[in-house]
């Protein structure tokens, strides 16, 4: 069964590239298969890996659907739910190190639970034939609330360096206990902050309940790598966020 790496956090603070970075590092320094999940309705994560979509797990189910309601044939008799498995297990993007498999974004109108539980299940599914799955969830709580992350080996929640950016980790943090998740280890990582300011915001009284906390500064390389939409690969090795980055994963002895 793989080793499940999870993130969570509000919007804005970085989420997605250091998830990226994490996929990078595991690539670079464990040298095994990743699978990454974008879980996020808003999609980015393959832009942070540098891979194009041609599928998305809601794209998928739509079309799902619209096949059931007109009466369409489905190819070699299969019924709807193995032709949707072997449609989901196709939508999965292969690249050089690891693959991705994204949720995207329903056509239809409503709820995304429907789409959340595809991912959650084919997740399960492909965790068995990956080392590491890297999870990146939408900004927020809800995909904690219908329990997308489950099952989880390191949660680590993302803030910014403000006081709404550390609050949501905390409530991230408490409704991980509230729903009873399967969440081994959890870490807090308060991102585009300095040294100095990180030593600030811990030493200001603002309640941070995590066993382990950490920082990665403001990088200028992360900046110009998303204007010019080019993957963390690009990134140099000695770049700021890359260091401290994965200075961080080797403290969390990632087996």
């Amino acid at each position: 069964m793989a080793y499940v790496i999870a993130f969570a956090g509000k919007g804005g603070t970085g989420k997605t590239t250091i998830a990226a970075l994490t996929v990078r590092y595991l690539i670079e320094r464990k040298k095994k298969a990743v699978l990454a999940v974008d879980a996020d309705s808003n999609s980015c994560l393959n832009e942070a890996l540098g891979v194009e979509i041609h599928a998305t797990i809601g794209k998928l189910r739509e079309e799902s659907l619209a096949t059931v309601r007109s009466g369409g044939e489905r190819p070699g008799g299969m019924s709807m739910e193995q032709l949707f498995d072997y449609q989901v297990q196709q939508s999965v993007i292969e690249a050089n190190g690891f693959d991705l498999m994204v949720m995207g974004r329903p056509e239809g109108p409503g709820c995304y639970c429907a789409a959340n539980n595809i991912i959650r299940k084919y997740t399960d599914i492909l965790a068995e034939k990956y080392p590491y799955v890297v999870l990146d969830n939408e900004a927020g709580m809800e995909h904690l609330s219908r329990r997308t992350t489950h099952k989880v080996d390191l949660l680590l929640v993302i803030s910014d360096p403000t006081k709404k950016g550390v609050q949501t980790a905390n409530r991230i943090s408490s409704l991980v206990d509230e729903l009873q998740l399967e969440v081994d280890r959890r870490k807090l990582i308060i991102n585009r902050v300095s040294d100095e300011n990180f030593e600030k915001i811990k030493s200001s009284g603002v309640e941070l309940p995590f066993t382990d906390i950490f920082n990665i500064p403001e990088d200028d390389n992360i900046f110009h790598l998303d204007l010019e939409g080019r993957p963390v690969f690009d990134l140099p090795a000695g770049s700021a966020a890359v260091e401290k980055a994965f200075k961080i994963l080797d403290f969390c002895s990632i087996p």
